[in-house]
């Protein structure tokens, strides 16, 4: 068996163990300790910290997300380091309400309950947990999946609220030539087996805020959006939502219908769908749709968005844009939450 040492974490003053075969952010998810992440899998910063002493050793990650001088200096990745010895580490990103009120990962056995397309690219895939009998998470977050037959696992967002912890809606978009689409068109059916691990994840609604929320999406990135919109429904949520999902063309657009009718549960609720190509659909009821970038109408209709908290969801470029844009806007960074996902989420 591995040997154990111990993780002081400042300036929050939490203590925890951490084997030396496990990195130290599995360690965390594995005690209920909710650090700040992202990918996993040491391509962002979300989980960088620095280490105020203890022996350490950080594996293959990205110099874009900590470069060399950083680490000479002792900022590590937490997703990407494991532990020789007792360690304190100053934590850089922290959330004091999420810290210890994260949810323990669970390893979860599920059965494809349905599977069903609802665009040309994007499917409806429902798992039903097996074993534990419900899957425990908060909306907004997101899930590993296995790949039938391989040790692969691809992450992707929930897109359904832990009312249903009985059944588990997930909207993945067929990348060409992934592997987990592949297994989409041909290759998974009702009644097969799905192991599942999470939650993961930090975009989730933060108890007793009062700002406006404004969500970003694109793509897949539907699913944690209409988790949160989903939830903020079912809780009679008192906070305005302007909810902003891009796509290409109208036929690209789905669960409009369910949009509409959960924003008729909520306050003030506008959905505005931002097509690229939007020639001849107009505007109807509480549905708008603009015609450009999803970012780009964000920009012409939200003078006031430094002032709200925003979700943002979809692929890699219009996250990027997305943060560009808010950054320039003077958003506050603690106003902000995404889950940026590497490319081989997508596929």
């Amino acid at each position: 068996m591995a040997d154990t040492h111990r993780i002081t974490f400042e300036p929050v003053d939490i203590e925890m163990e951490v084997r030396e075969d496990e990195h130290i952010l599995d360690a965390a998810f594995r005690q209920g300790i909710h650090l700040m992440h992202g990918c996993r899998e040491g391509r962002c910063s979300a989980c960088k910290s620095f280490v105020l002493d203890g022996d350490i050793q950080m594996e293959n990650h990205s110099t874009f997300a900590c470069n060399e001088a950083e680490q000479d200096e002792g900022f590590v990745l937490l997703c990407r380091t494991k532990a020789y010895s007792d360690c304190t580490i100053e934590l850089l990103n922290f959330d004091e309400d999420e810290l210890l009120g994260g949810i323990p990962i669970q390893n979860v056995s599920t059965r494809v309950a349905s599977l069903e397309s609802v665009t040309g690219d994007i499917v409806a895939l429902c798992l039903e947990p097996i074993e534990p009998a419900v899957f425990d998470f908060k909306p907004g977050q997101y899930a590993e999946l296995g790949i039938p037959g391989t040790e692969e696992v691809r992450s992707f967002s929930m897109a359904s609220t832990p009312s249903t912890p009985n059944r588990v809606e997930f909207l993945i978009k067929k990348y060409p030539g992934g592997k987990f689409a592949t297994l989409l068109d041909d290759g998974i059916s009702v009644g097969d087996e799905i192991a599942l691990t999470g939650p993961y994840g930090a975009s989730t609604l933060k108890d007793g805020h009062v700002l406006p929320v404004v969500c970003i999406g694109g793509g897949a990135g539907m699913a944690p959006i209409l988790s949160l919109v989903r939830h903020m429904n079912e809780a009679g949520n008192t906070r305005p939502v302007h909810f902003y999902y891009g796509a290409r063309t109208p036929n690209d657009l789905f669960y409009v219908d369910e949009i509409t009718s959960l924003g008729d549960g909520l306050v003030d609720f506008t959905f505005v769908a931002c097509v690229s190509d939007a020639a001849g659909v107009e505007s109807s009821g509480s549905i708008s749709v603009e015609q450009g970038n999803v970012t780009d109408v964000v920009k012409r209709l939200e003078p006031s968005i430094a002032r709200a908290e925003v979700y943002l969801c979809g692929p890699p470029p219009m996250v990027d844009a997305a943060l560009a844009y808010l950054d320039m806007s003077g958003t506050p960074t603690d106003q902000i939450f995404y889950d940026k996902f590497t490319s081989p989420a997508f596929d």
